[in-house]
């Protein structure tokens, strides 16, 4: 940083009591009262006089204090001094308040304190931002003599140079970042010096340049990072002042405020601009500040524009409520959560079946379910709230219920002591269909789990094994009873009229059996059965005809013939008619057992359970008889 000397001579001031005077032979006559320190000088500084009287004169009101004062007083004296850009604006204050211009004496001080604020201070860049800082002591006397405009405008310009053509000393502590190691000059390189500025002088900066749209708004909100990290109070320390808040502590939480409302109020509109992880420290800080909220509701609405890009870690607050120190303030995220469901909500239909919207929002599911199992470890996490921020997150979001499973598994294990009806309530969000098959089995084990739960995982992993074993398409029964006509005849003649009679009476069974839902008349299908029977009988006639020899002849009566077809279809008919009721029943068992196995698991049932074993029982009787008598006509 450079500086400017004025003047050889040995600085000859002392202090006795209250009283500032320099060691000389004459004797001082003009005492100089500023605040409560007398100084004793000479009034031959000032103009020619050969009156001896002291005179007294009181500048209480001089810009800089006793400090300038004494910087002007001992040039006057020709004491060497050092102006810098630290102490520059109290000096140049205090140099024109008394009017040390050219006007008075060439070469007076105001005259050298511009030109070393020109050439040097404005060509700088630490020096500038440190003149620029100093100006906040004397913000008045800054404006009116153009000091503040200068260095905005020195600093802007400098900022905008690009990178490669910085040849400025800077700041930038940035973790892995060296000089020795980095020969390029970052572009964020100006964000630690200008956030040591006041909040007014920084958002005069940054706007200026975002006026100009030269630099992109991720650089623009990297600067407003860097100012929070560098002012606002940690979340750990807030939380801890904030129970107990003094009379002291009042100013630096209302400045604190200040510094975080005009922080928001910088934040590009650009989406990126500033992490999401960055918006919910804002946000955190805001609500332990007791922000305004406009600004809560600003950056729950910017969090969640940027919630799928956020990791477990930016979302691990403490809540305000909260005495302990491990308390996650769940509330906060579940808001962020709804508003981002509102938004996607919001989109058009066919925005919410485009893959990059179902991508977004299972994004924000896992992380979801992976937040729940770190606060699930938090002692008084209530179930209220862990249930509540669970449920908030819709089905589509969750491509299985793993990671949830994962959540209430540590959640029962820190809270050992947990009412059979926060169980019940906790592991109501678990839905056990959509749990892989490694999981369930874990699930089943799991002994901390309510027995309802468990009832539900054994009946869906049941379920799942009979759909696996209905998959290898095993045969019905109809079809095994129809699998009887392909049995090979190894039986006389008559034996093969028999079977053929059979395998009649069989494709009759399966026909009428697939007829069913067609409703096909009875008067129709037994003249089809009689026809083709009595077709048949012809056909052997004629072949038996033809085949009998001269010596063997047959008469055969057609009349004869037919009557024996048509006893033969009717009794075939009245088995028939047997094996449908054996089928109805066989059926209405089946599905009663399903009904009954379903109501008793799922708890669902009106029925008192010893009723509806009786009717299971009863129609099984049904079938059993039914089937042995269908059996035995055959036989």
């Amino acid at each position: 940083m450079k500086f400017m000397k004025l003047g050889t001579r040995p600085d000859t001031f002392y202090t006795e009591q209250a009283t500032r005077t320099l060691i000389s032979d004459i004797a001082a006559d003009l005492v100089i009262q500023i605040n409560d320190i007398n100084y004793l000088l000479h009034k031959r500084l000032c103009y020619d006089s050969s009156d001896s009287e002291s005179v007294s004169v009181e500048l209480h009101d001089i810009p800089g204090g006793e400090d300038a004062f004494e910087l002007c007083a001992k040039f006057c004296y020709g004491i060497s001094i050092k102006i810098s850009a630290h102490n520059f604006v109290p000096t140049l204050s205090a140099a024109k308040f008394l009017r040390m211009n050219d006007s008075i004496e060439r070469g007076n001080l105001v005259g050298k304190l511009e030109s070393f604020f020109n050439s040097c201070i404005l060509e700088g860049w630490k020096d500038s931002i440190a003149t620029l800082q100093s100006t906040a002591t004397l913000p008045e006397w800054s404006e009116n003599l153009g000091i503040v405009r200068k260095c905005i405008d020195s600093i802007i310009e400098k900022i905008l140079t690009p990178p490669p053509q910085v040849k400025w000393s800077f700041t930038y502590t940035r973790p892995g970042y060296t000089k020795k190691e980095h020969h390029s000059v970052p572009k964020d390189w100006w964000t630690e010096d200008v956030s040591d500025l006041d909040i007014d002088l920084f958002r005069c900066i940054v706007m200026a340049i975002r006026s100009t749209y030269v630099l992109p708004p991720q650089l623009i909100g990297e600067a407003l990072h860097v100012y929070a990290c560098r002012w606002l109070p940690g979340i750990t320390k807030l939380k801890t002042s904030g129970s107990s808040v003094s009379q002291t502590e009042e100013p630096n939480k209302e400045r604190n405020r200040k510094i975080l409302e005009t922080i928001v109020s910088m934040i590009p509109a650009d989406r990126g601009s500033v992490s999401v992880g960055f918006l919910f420290r804002l946000l955190s800080i805001s609500i332990h500040l007791s922000a305004s909220s406009v600004i809560k509701t600003e950056l729950i609405r910017r969090a969640s524009l940027q919630f799928e890009e956020a990791t477990v870690s930016d979302l691990l607050y403490p809540s305000k409520t909260s005495s302990e120190q491990n308390y996650y303030d769940v509330e906060l995220v579940q808001a962020v959560l709804e508003t981002f469901l509102k938004l996607w909500k919001r989109m058009s239909p066919g925005a919410v079946d485009n893959s990059y919207f179902l991508r977004s929002v299972r994004n924000v599911g896992r992380l979801i379910d992976s937040y729940l199992q770190v606060v699930a470890r938090d002692d008084n996490m209530q179930v209220s709230k862990f249930v509540s921020l669970a449920e908030t997150v819709p089905s589509i979001a969750r491509v299985d219920h793993d990671d949830l499973y994962k959540a209430i598994d540590i959640y029962l294990k820190v809270h050992p002591d947990m009412s059979k009806t926060d169980k019940k309530r906790l592991c109501g969000i678990l839905d056990c269909q959509r749990l892989s098959p490694e999981v369930r089995s874990h699930a089943v084990k799991n002994e901390l789990l309510p027995l309802r739960t468990v009832v539900q995982l054994l009946y869906f992993e049941q379920e799942k094994g009979s759909k696996a074993n209905a998959s290898q398409k095993l045969p019905k029964p109809h079809e095994i009873l129809a699998g009887i006509k392909h049995r090979p005849a190894t039986r006389d003649d008559g034996q093969s009229k028999q079977s053929l009679g059979q395998d009649k009476e069989f494709n009759g069974e399966v026909t009428r059996t697939q007829r069913l839902d067609s409703k096909l008349p009875l008067e129709l299908e037994k003249k089809m059965v009689i026809r083709g029977d009595t077709e048949r009988e012809l056909d052997k006639v004629r072949r038996a005809k033809d085949e009998s020899s001269s010596s063997c002849k047959v008469e055969l009566d057609p009349k004869r013939i037919i009557r024996r077809a048509r006893s033969k279809s009717e009794h075939s008919m009245k088995r028939e008619d047997k094996d449908h009721r054996c089928s109805t029943c066989l059926t209405q068992s089946i599905m009663g057992y399903l009904i009954l196995k379903s109501l008793h698991v799922l708890s669902l049932s009106f029925i008192p359970m010893h009723q509806l074993m009786i009717r299971f029982t009863f129609h099984s009787n049904c079938m059993i008889s039914n089937s042995k008598g269908l059996f035995k006509d055959r036989r």
